[in-house]
């Protein structure tokens, strides 16, 4: 297993991370107080938060049989998030099991989980990076270790976006894409998803303050500037649309009865 030196392996359990959240709302044990109290806080302000967090799993379960079936076998997940079945490698490698997949996240949990991931099929390869988003040469550098980025490879990720800010001198998210997508080869697919304040509005803007109080950046975004994400890339059907209604199955049609999720979601293709 390979990892960056430049990210902690210490779990810090005195502030929330949203890894830990997240995984908190899906009805996961690997959280800490801190990030329970943070999630229920949320939760008491914005309903729609548990369904978001279970709407985004089953996107990138769909999301990602979309691309394997269209011949892609070489995938990078960051922010992966700590293991909640079936992953990400599960789902391309029940299509293809010669699959590759790599996963990365700053979290020592999830680091801690890497094992756990590492249980992909035989014919194919699955690993894990300890590295930030923020660093795009030491995700790169590692992942091409295990990828070959001459050839098609899947780029998700997948609620991450909403926790970097679009800010030149910050975390320059718009930047950060332009930077993975140009080491892609043509034929490669970027999977994204990002919370907006478009659907629910007075309920984002008390979950964004929350999260901001706990310690983290949250920045939902209006279509046009999730969609500017995608800007060169040839989007796949249906487009840019609320993440439950992308090409969905009958889970999320029944869903969709259950109210509305504040998320947009959309699978792209470098021409």
């Amino acid at each position: 297993m390979t990892g960056s030196e430049a990210v902690s392996t210490r779990v810090d359990t005195s502030r929330p991370h949203p890894a830990r959240v997240y995984d908190w709302w899906l009805g996961g044990k690997d959280n800490y107080p801190v990030d329970e109290e943070l999630a229920r806080r949320i939760l008491a302000s914005d309903d729609t938060a548990v369904r978001g967090a279970r709407a985004n799993r089953r996107f990138m379960h769909r999301a990602v049989r979309t691309v394997a079936e269209a011949g892609t076998r070489q995938f990078l997940d960051i922010g992966t998030g700590i293991p909640t079945e079936p992953n990400l490698h599960q789902v391309a490698q029940d299509v293809a099991p010669d699959a590759r997949v790599v996963y990365a996240d700053n979290d020592p949990i999830v680091l801690r989980h890497a094992e756990a991931l590492l249980h992909g099929s035989d014919e194919g390869l699955t690993t894990y990076v300890h590295a930030d988003v923020r660093d795009p040469d030491t995700i790169l550098r590692l992942a091409g270790e295990s990828l070959d980025f001459s050839r098609p490879v899947a780029l998700s990720l997948v609620a991450l976006t909403h926790y970097l800010s679009d800010d030149p001198a910050g975390d320059d998210v718009y930047g950060l894409l332009e930077r993975y997508v140009a080491e892609l080869a043509p034929g490669s697919h970027l999977i994204l998803s990002q919370v907006t304040p478009d659907l629910n509005p007075e309920a984002i803007e008390r979950a964004t303050e929350h999260f901001r109080r706990g310690g983290t950046p949250f920045h939902p975004r209006p279509l046009a500037e999730f969609a500017r994400f995608f800007d060169g890339l040839e989007l796949l059907g249906p487009g840019v649309i609320p993440v439950s209604g992308w090409r969905p199955g009958p889970e999320d049609v029944a869903a969709q009865a259950e109210g509305i999720v504040p998320v947009y979601a959309g699978v792209a293709r470098k021409p």
